[in-house]
């Protein structure tokens, strides 16, 4: 179903991109009705524009259903300084802003503003992302509903507690950059060992996508589907093997608790703001 909210994305980056390229290739809103604002390049607009032929610089804020704020920490205070004043109790800001919470914004902006928080990936430009959604005190459970519906339009959308929001960072935000890391490797090993660079990236993309779409059609634990590929002492066991003593199994775990952490230590100073606020 096509939407006929309009929707303003403050920030023009990778993710805003992934996200406008997903609404659009899967018509939950049309272009006509998208629009981008960037304070820090205005050419980037103009490649936004040329590629998906959405509205640029100005956005009459006030006229908006929807706001996401879609840039860098650091610049968060800036984008809510920029519409607090023209911010109205029925429009919805959804927050792609990592490590921001919805406590902080609703105390920087000091009214009874609907706000969402979501997290997902880039994987939202092939309709793919995985997403985590959790909302603020004011936020309606209509709101909830309408946000869900937009990004389960680019993937599959999770409600969770937004306590949990680093840890999903960490398994689902930045996990596909592990993947790509994964495959990368294996990319270099396999055309160095004599395999057409023509074909290897599709070959190890498809093994990765009928992976995945086994995890999600079987009921068997991982343990499981690992099992049903490892027969006793064959090549895999073998590989299994070396991975657990190259420790590429501590690894995965290390880079999901370094993430993690990562994201906790950047929303670090805004949970300290908010707290001072409530003092």
């Amino acid at each position: 179903m096509t939407l006929t909210q309009k929707i303003a994305f403050l920030g023009a980056g990778p993710m805003a991109e992934a996200i406008i390229s997903g609404l659009i290739n899967t018509e939950i809103i049309p272009a006509h009705h998208i629009y981008v604002q960037n304070q820090h390049n205005k050419s980037r607009l103009m490649e936004l524009n040329k590629k998906y032929h959405i509205h640029i610089d100005p956005v009459d804020i006030g006229n908006m259903d929807i706001i996401v704020l879609a840039m860098q920490p650091k610049h968060i205070k800036e984008a809510l300084d920029s519409i607090k004043s023209k911010l109205s109790e029925k429009q919805i800001v959804i927050s792609v802003v990592t490590s921001v919470t919805t406590m902080f914004m609703e105390n920087y902006l000091n009214k009874k503003t609907q706000l969402i928080r979501v997290m997902p990936n880039t994987s939202s430009m092939v309709g793919e992302s995985a997403t985590a959604l959790s909302s603020g005190k004011y936020t309606s459970k209509e709101s909830i509903a309408l946000a869900t519906e937009i990004f389960r339009g680019i993937g599959e959308v999770y409600q969770i507690e937004e306590k949990h929001m680093d840890l999903f960072t960490g398994i689902a935000g930045s996990a596909p950059a592990y993947f790509y890391a994964l495959m990368e490797e294996m990319e270099k090993f396999s055309i160095q060992s004599g395999l057409p660079k023509t074909m290897v990236r599709s070959i190890i993309a498809q093994t990765v996508l009928g992976s995945a779409k086994m995890a999600l059609a079987q009921e068997e634990s991982f343990t499981e589907l690992i099992q049903n590929v490892a027969a006793p002492n064959g090549p895999t066991a073998k590989g299994l093997q070396a991975l657990q003593i190259y420790g590429g199994n501590k690894a995965i775990v290390e880079a999901v608790k370094a993430t993690t952490e990562r994201s906790k230590e950047m929303g670090s100073p805004f949970a300290e703001d908010s707290m001072l606020k409530l003092k």
